[in-house]
Order: C-alpha cells, then structure tokens, then sequence
C-alpha cells in the first residue's frame, strides 16, 4: 500500500531534516555536506505555495519532495527544480513514487511546465525511480561540483507537465545556451 502524502507543516520540519540530513551523510544525492536544521526546513515552509513542500507519511513522515526555484527569471516561471529524499530505512516501498505523482500534480495545479532535478548518475536508485514516473535523461553535466575533493557529474532530467507534455522540441534556437 502506497504511503499517504499531504503538504508538509510546520511540525514537519524535524523530521525533513532528520531524512535530509541522512541523504547528506551518505553523500549519494547532494554537494550539500552541512546537516540542516529545523529552520532551515520552515525557511522552505515559508517560501509560499508557489513552492510547495511534500511528505509522504505510514504513521510518521518517511520521506519528503519539494519544488524549488529553477531561476529568477520570468520566462522560467514554469519550470521548477524538484528533491525527493526517503528514510533510508523506507526504500523501495514505493514512497519515492508516490512522492513524485503528488508534487506533478501539485505542479500541473500551480501552472508549471517542467520539473528538472540534477542526480549523481551512479545513484541508481533514484535514476530508475524518476525514469519510472516519466522523467527524461537531458544530458550529462561533467565535473559539475566537488564532493569531499572528488569531482561528481550530474545527470539532468525532466518531466514536461499537461498539453506540453508531447510538445516537440524547438526548432527556433529557444533552448540555446544564454536563454
């Protein structure tokens, strides 16, 4: 049985970060190497419901999503930057799933196009998990970041949202570097 997901509150926040903050330990998912705490969470609670933050819950919260920012600019005011992070002790239940089928939709409801999101590539895991759910491979950014004096490359990928979702690629240049 898939695990219940609802927007996260305030209370929410200790358990966010506990589940982030072992992500950070294992250094598989993030560059990020300080543990977070509880304001940090109710810094991203307070960033508006154009944001919104998920958690996913059997009893007690075990994993959680959220949109981010992809720029400041206007014209990627549909485009969001997705995290999912599951309790180590919940994978492979189906929580990273129902995770990402509720913030789509929650996306398609606040009027984004796109979600992206940047993974390790040798994270296997959560590679498989967003090619499930109709993610993308856009391509490989080499030596992106230094983790512990370690270069680490990203994969990037996608998911188009609604109508656009079948939309063929653009033949203008409108993706071109500098867009």
């Amino acid at each position: 049985m898939a695990p219940s997901v609802r927007l996260a509150e305030p209370a929410d926040a200790p358990r966010i970060a506990d589940i982030y903050n072992a992500g950070i330990a294992e250094r598989s998912s993030t560059f990020e190497t300080s543990p977070r705490q509880t304001p940090d969470v109710l810094d991203w609670l307070g960033a508006g419901e154009r944001f919104p933050v998920l958690v996913a819950e059997e009893g007690n919260v075990i994993g959680w999503a959220r949109i981010a920012a992809y720029s400041e600019r206007p014209a990627y005011a549909g485009v969001g930057e997705v995290s999912v992070y599951v309790d180590p002790d919940a994978r492979g239940r189906g929580v990273g799933t129902a995770l990402l089928e509720g913030l789509g939709r929650h996306a398609r409801e606040l009027g984004y196009w796109k979600l992206t999101g940047k993974l390790f590539p040798e994270n296997e895991p959560s590679v498989r998990l967003v090619r499930r759910n109709g993610w993308r491979d856009v391509g490989l950014h080499l030596r992106h970041g230094r983790l512990e004096g370690r270069w680490r490359d990203v994969l990037v990928m996608e998911r188009l949202l609604g109508e656009d979702r079948q939309a063929p690629a653009p033949e203008d240049g409108a993706g071109s570097p500098g867009a």
